[in-house]
This record gives structure tokens, sequence and C-alpha cells, in this order.
């Protein structure tokens, strides 16, 4: 089918079940591969993300061809997600490209100047049917940036001035957690939602323990949680298993082949505890 924005895959997710989707972080083609596999076992949607990193490493013109690709070959909707958009400019640059789903981070910045740029990047995103999530807050890295959380009365100005279609907000969640020992401020989520209707996203979601990713998925309006850290962890055991049974293999295609199955194994896991 033809790739879907974000809020369309929310609202497929609504109307099956609730809970909540993820946007996981893709590197590769395998990696992609194996999240559309999962998806469609677990029989939600999946958000296919392209993060900084990526783009780095890969033309963002491919990456949104091959999120194309998967998208009309699945039987589930797929998004194609810019992650962390550092500027308008590579927003714009990810709608050009044919994303279907953007998000301008500019959390770091002022209110009022992460409000105007927010505002640019929905002007463009809407004349191209493109869905727009922002964050507000500070979501920290493990061992360096601290978290700092959202304030609820900003979110609640923000979504008045800039209406995007999902925001992502610091709870004490932190990115680049390598297990589940980070949990989150259910409190400081509920105290975001009681003023703000707009779904609500999770950045670090693989620090967040399973039991309560669930919970938080099935009793809050987070409808999306970012994971990285806890699949590229599957897919480098994955492959080192690979590497290490198969030590006269040599073609690429065949040793990266052999990762996608156990990796999409891994994934549906991920995906199945956060939907209803």
């Amino acid at each position: 089918m033809p790739l879907v924005t974000l809020t369309q895959a929310f609202d497929h997710l609504n109307r099956n079940g609730g809970g909540a989707l993820a946007g996981v972080v893709v590197l590769g083609w395998e990696d992609a591969k194996a999240y559309v596999m999962a998806a469609e076992k677990v029989g939600c949607p999946i958000i296919l993300q392209a993060g900084p990193g990526c783009r780095r490493h890969t033309p963002l013109t491919v990456l949104a061809e091959m999120f194309r690709v998967l998208a009309e070959q699945a039987t589930v909707p797929v998004v194609a997600h810019l992650d962390h958009g550092a500027s308008p400019e590579d927003c714009f640059a990810g709608i050009d490209a044919g994303f279907s789903s953007v998000m301008y981070d500019g959390s770091a910045l002022p209110l009022s100047e992460n409000i105007a740029n927010t505002n640019r990047v929905l002007e463009r995103a809407r004349a191209a049917g493109v869905s727009v999530e922002a964050e507000l807050g500070i979501v920290g890295y493990v061992g360096a940036k601290q978290s700092v959380s959202t304030d609820p009365a900003e979110a609640r100005a923000f979504i008045d001035a800039a209406p995007v279609d999902a925001l992502a907000i610091s709870a004490g969640n932190t990115h680049l957690s390598q297990d589940d020992s980070v949990p989150v401020d259910e409190q400081a989520i509920a105290a975001i939602q009681a003023g703000v209707s707009t779904p609500l996203v999770l950045h670090g979601g693989s620090g967040i323990p399973l039991a309560q990713r669930r919970r938080v998925a099935l009793t809050t309006s987070v409808m999306k949680f970012n994971i990285g850290t806890e699949l590229r962890q599957a897919f480098g055991r994955s492959l080192r298993e690979q590497l290490e049974r198969y030590p006269d293999m040599f073609d690429r295609n065949e040793i990266l082949g052999g990762v996608i199955e156990p990796l999409a194994g891994s994934a549906e896991g991920v995906l199945g505890n956060l939907v209803g």
C-alpha cells in the first residue's frame, strides 16, 4: 500500500485496538525490511525513521525511495518519517524527497523561536499532505546531556501556537540507554496530557521498562515510542552469531540476509508490547 502519514497511522491504530506505535530507527535495507516483517506479523502500522546518523550515511532520496518500496509491498500501513530535523530546511528536504512525516526538533531553542520554526515546517508540510512532529523539553543522552522535563504550561502554549500532529516530550526518558532501567515519570505525562490533546511521543524508548511501556501505551495519550538502541543491539548480536556460525561466508547479501529474520523476531516483541 502507499506510504501513510503519522496521523493516518494513529487513526488506523485507534480503529484496531489502540495503544501506541514504534518509531524504529533504520540504518539500512535489512533492518527496515525486518521491521516491516515484524509489523505484518503483529498487524500494526510501522514508523520507519531516518535519523541524522542514517541520513549522513545514505542520501535522503535513496531512503525515501526505499521506504516507499517497502510500503508498497507491505500489508500494513508504513510511515516514512524524518527524525530529528535540526532545521526547517532539513524537514523541507525530507518533504521534497517523499517522506510522509517529518520531525522538527527545536527543543534547544527559546520557546518563541521553536514555535516560529515549527510553523514554517507546518506550512510546507500541510501543503504537501505530510505530518509534523515537534519536540518540547530536552531528552538527554546517557552519560552526557541531562534531560529537562517538558513544562505543561509551555506545552499548551506551544500547541495553541503550532498545532502539530505529534509532540515529543521529556518526562525522564533518555536516549541511548542500553538496558530498560530508565523509567518515565507518569505523573509528568499526565500533567502534560491534561492540557494537550495532541498525541504525545517518547524518545529514548529503549530505556523505558517493558511493563511501563505497555501501561503508558494503553492508558495515556502517548502514541509513539522511539525505539533505536535495543534493536540495534539485537542486530549486532544476530550479525555476530551469523559470522561465528559461518566463518567462511563472505558474500554481503548472505551475511546480512541471515540477520533479517532474527531481527524481525526481536522487533515483533517490541511492537506487540505496545498495541492493544
